[in-house]
Protein backbone atom coordinates (compact mmCIF):
# COMPACT_ATOMS: atom_id res chain seq x y z
CA UNK A 1 0.00 0.00 0.00
CA UNK A 2 3.07 2.57 0.54
CA UNK A 3 4.45 2.20 -3.07
CA UNK A 4 0.99 3.13 -4.61
CA UNK A 5 0.66 6.53 -2.19
CA UNK A 6 3.93 7.34 -2.46
CA UNK A 7 3.43 7.00 -6.62
CA UNK A 8 0.52 8.93 -6.40
CA UNK A 9 2.42 11.89 -3.79
CA UNK A 10 5.11 11.80 -7.00
CA UNK A 11 2.50 11.97 -9.96
CA UNK A 12 0.65 14.88 -7.91
CA UNK A 13 3.81 17.41 -7.22
CA UNK A 14 5.03 16.94 -10.86
CA UNK A 15 0.98 17.86 -12.11
CA UNK A 16 1.63 21.18 -10.08
CA UNK A 17 4.16 22.27 -11.60
CA UNK A 18 2.48 22.71 -15.42
CA UNK A 19 0.81 25.29 -17.23
CA UNK A 20 -2.98 23.85 -15.89
CA UNK A 21 -1.91 25.37 -12.29
CA UNK A 22 -1.11 29.01 -13.18
CA UNK A 23 -3.93 31.58 -13.00
CA UNK A 24 -2.45 35.01 -15.17
CA UNK A 25 -3.62 38.05 -13.89
CA UNK A 26 -3.51 40.78 -16.17
CA UNK A 27 -4.83 44.63 -15.97
CA UNK A 28 -6.38 45.39 -19.01
CA UNK A 29 -6.50 48.89 -18.24
CA UNK A 30 -2.24 48.70 -17.69
CA UNK A 31 -0.75 48.49 -21.61
CA UNK A 32 2.34 46.85 -20.35
CA UNK A 33 0.59 44.18 -18.21
CA UNK A 34 -1.07 42.91 -20.93
CA UNK A 35 1.91 42.43 -22.93
CA UNK A 36 3.21 40.58 -19.89
CA UNK A 37 0.27 38.35 -20.35
CA UNK A 38 0.65 37.64 -23.95
CA UNK A 39 4.27 37.00 -24.04
CA UNK A 40 4.05 35.03 -20.73
CA UNK A 41 0.89 32.87 -22.23
CA UNK A 42 2.45 32.02 -24.91
CA UNK A 43 5.72 31.00 -23.75
CA UNK A 44 4.19 29.00 -21.31
CA UNK A 45 1.24 27.58 -23.03
CA UNK A 46 -0.96 28.81 -20.31
CA UNK A 47 -4.47 27.33 -21.09
CA UNK A 48 -7.47 30.67 -22.25
CA UNK A 49 -9.51 29.44 -19.14
CA UNK A 50 -6.17 30.37 -16.97
CA UNK A 51 -5.99 33.80 -17.74
CA UNK A 52 -7.91 36.32 -15.58
CA UNK A 53 -8.03 39.82 -17.44
CA UNK A 54 -9.20 42.27 -14.72
CA UNK A 55 -9.98 46.27 -14.84
CA UNK A 56 -8.11 47.53 -11.85
CA UNK A 57 -6.58 51.01 -10.79
CA UNK A 58 -3.17 52.02 -12.10
CA UNK A 59 -1.34 52.51 -8.89
CA UNK A 60 0.83 50.35 -7.47
CA UNK A 61 -0.25 51.61 -3.91
CA UNK A 62 -3.92 51.68 -3.01
CA UNK A 63 -6.29 51.40 -0.57
CA UNK A 64 -7.83 48.49 1.44
CA UNK A 65 -10.89 49.07 -0.31
CA UNK A 66 -9.49 49.55 -4.05
CA UNK A 67 -8.10 45.99 -3.06
CA UNK A 68 -11.48 44.19 -2.95
CA UNK A 69 -12.93 45.84 -5.53
CA UNK A 70 -10.36 46.25 -8.04
CA UNK A 71 -7.97 42.90 -7.31
CA UNK A 72 -9.74 40.29 -4.99
CA UNK A 73 -13.18 40.33 -5.84
CA UNK A 74 -12.20 40.05 -10.15
CA UNK A 75 -9.77 37.81 -9.65
CA UNK A 76 -12.36 35.37 -7.38
CA UNK A 77 -14.70 35.95 -10.09
CA UNK A 78 -12.44 34.33 -12.62
CA UNK A 79 -12.08 31.32 -10.15
CA UNK A 80 -16.21 31.02 -9.56
CA UNK A 81 -15.45 27.64 -11.16
CA UNK A 82 -14.94 25.35 -7.91
CA UNK A 83 -13.15 22.82 -10.60
CA UNK A 84 -10.39 25.95 -11.23
CA UNK A 85 -10.52 26.59 -7.38
CA UNK A 86 -8.97 23.41 -6.66
CA UNK A 87 -6.92 23.13 -9.99
CA UNK A 88 -4.78 26.59 -9.86
CA UNK A 89 -1.93 26.14 -6.87
CA UNK A 90 0.23 29.36 -8.31
CA UNK A 91 -1.00 32.78 -9.16
CA UNK A 92 0.83 35.08 -11.27
CA UNK A 93 0.30 38.68 -10.99
CA UNK A 94 1.98 41.03 -13.94
CA UNK A 95 3.13 44.75 -13.70
CA UNK A 96 0.63 46.34 -13.74
CA UNK A 97 -1.37 44.72 -11.28
CA UNK A 98 -1.44 46.89 -7.79
CA UNK A 99 1.65 45.91 -5.92
CA UNK A 100 1.05 47.46 -2.39
CA UNK A 101 -2.12 47.98 0.23
CA UNK A 102 -1.69 50.83 2.89
CA UNK A 103 -2.61 50.88 6.02
CA UNK A 104 -2.60 52.16 9.42
CA UNK A 105 -1.15 50.04 12.73
CA UNK A 106 2.25 50.08 14.12
CA UNK A 107 4.64 46.71 13.89
CA UNK A 108 3.15 43.51 13.39
CA UNK A 109 -0.05 45.12 13.54
CA UNK A 110 -0.08 47.02 10.50
CA UNK A 111 -2.78 46.92 7.98
CA UNK A 112 -0.32 47.00 5.05
CA UNK A 113 0.74 44.67 3.15
CA UNK A 114 1.37 43.75 -0.31
CA UNK A 115 -1.25 42.58 -3.09
CA UNK A 116 0.31 39.43 -3.45
CA UNK A 117 0.64 38.49 -0.46
CA UNK A 118 -3.27 39.23 0.48
CA UNK A 119 -3.90 37.08 -3.06
CA UNK A 120 -2.55 34.06 -1.65
CA UNK A 121 -5.68 33.96 1.15
CA UNK A 122 -8.13 33.80 -1.58
CA UNK A 123 -8.28 30.13 -1.52
CA UNK A 124 -9.22 30.33 1.66
CA UNK A 125 -12.24 32.78 1.70
CA UNK A 126 -13.33 31.14 -1.44
CA UNK A 127 -14.08 28.37 1.53
CA UNK A 128 -15.30 30.29 3.66
CA UNK A 129 -12.64 31.30 5.81
CA UNK A 130 -12.18 34.85 7.82
CA UNK A 131 -8.85 36.45 8.61
CA UNK A 132 -8.19 39.65 10.73
CA UNK A 133 -7.36 42.78 8.95
CA UNK A 134 -4.41 43.76 10.95
CA UNK A 135 -1.01 41.73 11.51
CA UNK A 136 0.18 38.78 9.95
CA UNK A 137 -1.59 35.52 8.73
CA UNK A 138 0.47 32.31 9.61
CA UNK A 139 1.48 30.48 6.67
CA UNK A 140 0.18 26.49 6.85
CA UNK A 141 2.99 26.06 4.66
CA UNK A 142 5.92 27.09 6.21
CA UNK A 143 8.76 24.89 6.65
CA UNK A 144 6.93 21.48 5.19
CA UNK A 145 9.68 21.07 3.09
CA UNK A 146 8.53 17.46 2.63
CA UNK A 147 4.97 17.61 1.51
CA UNK A 148 3.31 17.88 -1.71
CA UNK A 149 1.83 21.40 -2.23
CA UNK A 150 -1.75 20.83 -2.87
CA UNK A 151 -5.47 21.50 -2.17
CA UNK A 152 -7.12 21.28 0.00
CA UNK A 153 -4.25 20.08 2.49
CA UNK A 154 -2.77 23.35 2.30
CA UNK A 155 -5.79 26.31 1.31
CA UNK A 156 -3.77 28.60 -0.51
CA UNK A 157 -2.70 30.17 -3.33
CA UNK A 158 1.04 30.71 -3.83
CA UNK A 159 1.26 34.41 -5.86
CA UNK A 160 4.56 35.69 -7.16
CA UNK A 161 5.03 38.24 -9.69
CA UNK A 162 6.00 39.20 -12.91
CA UNK A 163 7.64 42.50 -12.32
CA UNK A 164 10.64 44.48 -13.19
CA UNK A 165 12.25 47.57 -14.12
CA UNK A 166 10.56 46.97 -18.12
CA UNK A 167 9.67 44.54 -20.95
CA UNK A 168 12.90 43.61 -21.85
CA UNK A 169 14.07 42.68 -18.08
CA UNK A 170 10.56 40.79 -17.67
CA UNK A 171 11.22 38.40 -21.32
CA UNK A 172 14.25 38.20 -19.97
CA UNK A 173 13.06 36.16 -16.81
CA UNK A 174 10.49 34.75 -18.70
CA UNK A 175 13.42 32.95 -20.83
CA UNK A 176 15.58 32.48 -18.38
CA UNK A 177 13.16 30.21 -16.44
CA UNK A 178 12.51 28.02 -19.11
CA UNK A 179 16.25 27.45 -19.33
CA UNK A 180 17.34 27.32 -15.90
CA UNK A 181 19.45 24.84 -14.83
CA UNK A 182 21.11 23.26 -11.80
CA UNK A 183 24.36 24.31 -11.86
CA UNK A 184 26.49 27.22 -10.56
CA UNK A 185 27.14 28.22 -7.23
CA UNK A 186 25.39 29.59 -4.28
CA UNK A 187 26.89 32.52 -2.83
CA UNK A 188 25.99 34.08 0.74
CA UNK A 189 27.28 37.35 1.68
CA UNK A 190 27.14 37.96 5.57
CA UNK A 191 27.95 41.02 7.36
CA UNK A 192 30.73 39.18 9.46
CA UNK A 193 28.29 39.39 12.92
CA UNK A 194 26.83 36.75 15.10
CA UNK A 195 22.94 37.99 14.30
CA UNK A 196 19.99 36.13 13.78
CA UNK A 197 20.05 36.88 9.84
CA UNK A 198 23.47 35.77 9.75
CA UNK A 199 22.67 32.41 11.24
CA UNK A 200 20.27 31.91 8.59
CA UNK A 201 22.50 32.57 5.74
CA UNK A 202 24.72 30.23 7.28
CA UNK A 203 22.59 27.64 7.91
CA UNK A 204 21.81 27.76 4.46
CA UNK A 205 25.20 27.58 3.20
CA UNK A 206 25.60 24.60 5.18
CA UNK A 207 22.40 22.35 3.42
CA UNK A 208 24.07 22.85 -0.15
CA UNK A 209 26.81 20.99 -1.62
CA UNK A 210 30.15 22.62 -0.28
CA UNK A 211 31.77 22.36 -3.98
CA UNK A 212 28.57 24.67 -4.76
CA UNK A 213 28.94 27.41 -2.46
CA UNK A 214 30.70 30.67 -1.46
CA UNK A 215 30.26 32.22 1.50
CA UNK A 216 31.95 35.25 2.47
CA UNK A 217 31.91 36.54 7.04
CA UNK A 218 33.80 38.99 6.31
CA UNK A 219 33.16 42.67 6.07
CA UNK A 220 34.08 42.76 2.57
CA UNK A 221 31.17 42.82 0.17
CA UNK A 222 31.37 40.83 -3.18
CA UNK A 223 31.08 41.66 -6.34
CA UNK A 224 31.96 40.16 -9.73
CA UNK A 225 30.88 36.70 -8.83
CA UNK A 226 30.83 33.82 -11.98
CA UNK A 227 28.04 31.40 -12.57
CA UNK A 228 26.12 32.27 -9.94
CA UNK A 229 22.33 30.72 -9.69
CA UNK A 230 21.39 31.74 -5.93
CA UNK A 231 22.66 34.92 -4.25
CA UNK A 232 21.71 36.05 -0.71
CA UNK A 233 23.14 39.48 1.16
CA UNK A 234 21.73 42.28 3.35
CA UNK A 235 21.87 44.94 0.38
CA UNK A 236 22.10 48.25 1.13
CA UNK A 237 21.78 47.08 5.33
CA UNK A 238 25.33 46.25 4.90
CA UNK A 239 27.42 49.42 5.67
CA UNK A 240 29.77 48.15 3.22
CA UNK A 241 27.74 47.64 0.66
CA UNK A 242 28.57 51.30 -1.64
CA UNK A 243 27.69 49.87 -5.32
CA UNK A 244 24.01 49.82 -6.68
CA UNK A 245 25.26 47.08 -8.57
CA UNK A 246 26.86 44.02 -7.38
CA UNK A 247 27.96 42.71 -11.12
CA UNK A 248 27.35 39.45 -11.04
CA UNK A 249 27.44 36.38 -13.95
CA UNK A 250 23.83 35.19 -13.09
CA UNK A 251 23.33 31.61 -14.90
CA UNK A 252 19.69 31.06 -16.10
CA UNK A 253 17.09 30.40 -13.45
CA UNK A 254 19.54 32.95 -10.90
CA UNK A 255 17.60 33.61 -7.41
CA UNK A 256 18.03 36.61 -5.34
CA UNK A 257 16.89 37.32 -1.68
CA UNK A 258 18.86 40.26 0.90
CA UNK A 259 17.42 41.26 4.06
CA UNK A 260 16.16 44.88 3.04
CA UNK A 261 12.78 46.25 4.64
CA UNK A 262 11.26 47.96 1.23
CA UNK A 263 13.80 46.53 -1.52
CA UNK A 264 10.24 46.05 -3.80
CA UNK A 265 8.41 49.10 -2.74
CA UNK A 266 8.37 50.15 -6.26
CA UNK A 267 8.42 48.46 -9.77
CA UNK A 268 8.99 52.31 -11.36
CA UNK A 269 12.86 52.67 -12.26
CA UNK A 270 15.44 55.02 -10.74
CA UNK A 271 16.91 57.00 -12.53
CA UNK A 272 20.33 55.87 -13.91
CA UNK A 273 22.72 57.89 -11.86
CA UNK A 274 20.54 56.69 -8.56
CA UNK A 275 22.48 55.34 -6.00
CA UNK A 276 22.20 54.54 -2.39
CA UNK A 277 21.79 56.38 0.40
CA UNK A 278 19.99 59.02 -2.08
CA UNK A 279 16.18 58.67 -1.62
CA UNK A 280 13.72 56.66 -4.29
CA UNK A 281 9.97 56.21 -3.65
CA UNK A 282 10.24 56.80 0.04
CA UNK A 283 13.48 55.08 0.60
CA UNK A 284 17.40 54.89 0.96
CA UNK A 285 17.86 51.09 0.47
CA UNK A 286 18.52 49.38 -2.68
CA UNK A 287 15.72 47.83 -4.73
CA UNK A 288 15.34 44.23 -6.06
CA UNK A 289 14.38 44.92 -9.22
CA UNK A 290 17.84 45.73 -10.06
CA UNK A 291 19.25 42.03 -9.65
CA UNK A 292 16.84 41.67 -12.37
CA UNK A 293 17.86 44.35 -14.98
CA UNK A 294 21.79 41.96 -13.76
CA UNK A 295 20.43 39.29 -15.48
CA UNK A 296 19.00 36.94 -12.85
CA UNK A 297 15.69 35.18 -13.52
CA UNK A 298 14.01 36.03 -9.86
CA UNK A 299 14.54 38.02 -6.67
CA UNK A 300 12.38 38.40 -3.55
CA UNK A 301 11.64 41.90 -1.87
CA UNK A 302 9.57 43.63 0.61
CA UNK A 303 6.89 45.96 0.20
CA UNK A 304 6.81 47.68 3.34
CA UNK A 305 8.80 46.70 6.55
CA UNK A 306 8.69 42.97 7.32
CA UNK A 307 10.89 42.85 10.45
CA UNK A 308 13.57 40.18 9.95
CA UNK A 309 11.69 38.19 11.47
CA UNK A 310 8.74 38.41 8.63
CA UNK A 311 11.22 37.91 5.79
CA UNK A 312 12.25 34.74 4.02
CA UNK A 313 14.13 32.32 5.29
CA UNK A 314 17.32 31.95 3.36
CA UNK A 315 17.91 28.40 5.16
CA UNK A 316 14.58 27.00 3.61
CA UNK A 317 14.39 28.83 0.32
CA UNK A 318 17.50 28.05 -1.58
CA UNK A 319 17.68 24.67 -0.41
CA UNK A 320 14.60 23.47 -1.26
CA UNK A 321 15.30 25.17 -4.38
CA UNK A 322 18.17 23.43 -4.91
CA UNK A 323 16.76 20.11 -4.48
CA UNK A 324 14.42 20.83 -7.64
CA UNK A 325 11.15 22.89 -5.90
CA UNK A 326 9.75 25.32 -8.29
CA UNK A 327 10.23 28.94 -7.34
CA UNK A 328 7.07 29.20 -5.99
CA UNK A 329 6.77 26.59 -3.70
CA UNK A 330 10.41 26.98 -2.53
CA UNK A 331 9.62 30.91 -1.64
CA UNK A 332 6.47 29.95 0.33
CA UNK A 333 7.45 27.23 2.54
CA UNK A 334 10.54 29.69 3.08
CA UNK A 335 7.79 32.36 3.87
CA UNK A 336 6.02 32.59 7.92
CA UNK A 337 3.76 35.02 7.15
CA UNK A 338 1.00 35.78 4.66
CA UNK A 339 -1.35 38.91 4.69
CA UNK A 340 1.88 40.71 5.25
CA UNK A 341 5.09 42.65 2.94
CA UNK A 342 6.55 39.62 0.87
CA UNK A 343 6.68 39.40 -2.73
CA UNK A 344 8.69 37.00 -5.06
CA UNK A 345 9.49 38.24 -8.78
CA UNK A 346 9.63 35.44 -10.82
CA UNK A 347 7.65 32.87 -13.27
CA UNK A 348 6.93 30.62 -10.23
CA UNK A 349 7.10 27.46 -12.37
CA UNK A 350 10.84 28.53 -12.72
CA UNK A 351 12.76 25.32 -11.46
CA UNK A 352 16.53 23.91 -11.55
CA UNK A 353 15.00 20.37 -11.91
CA UNK A 354 16.85 17.95 -9.52
CA UNK A 355 20.08 17.67 -8.56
Amino acid sequence: MILPLLLLAASQSLHAQTAENVLLVVNRNDPLSVQIGEYYRERRAIPPQNVCSIDSFLFEEISWQMYLDGVERPVAACLASPALQEKVLYIVTTRGVPLKIQGGGLAFESESSSVDSELTLLYGKLHGTTYPRAGTVPNPFFGKLDAVFRHPTYPIYLVTRLGAWGMGDIKGMIDRSLIAKNIGKFVFDLRGTRDEGDNWLRAAARLLPAARVIIDETPEVLYQQKNVIGYASWGSNDPNRKSRRVNFGWLPGAVVSDFVSTNGRTLNPPPNDWVFPMGFAGSTQSLSADYLREGSTAATGSVYEPFLAGTVRPDYFFPAYYRGRNLAESYYLAMPFLSWQGIVLGDPLCSLGKP
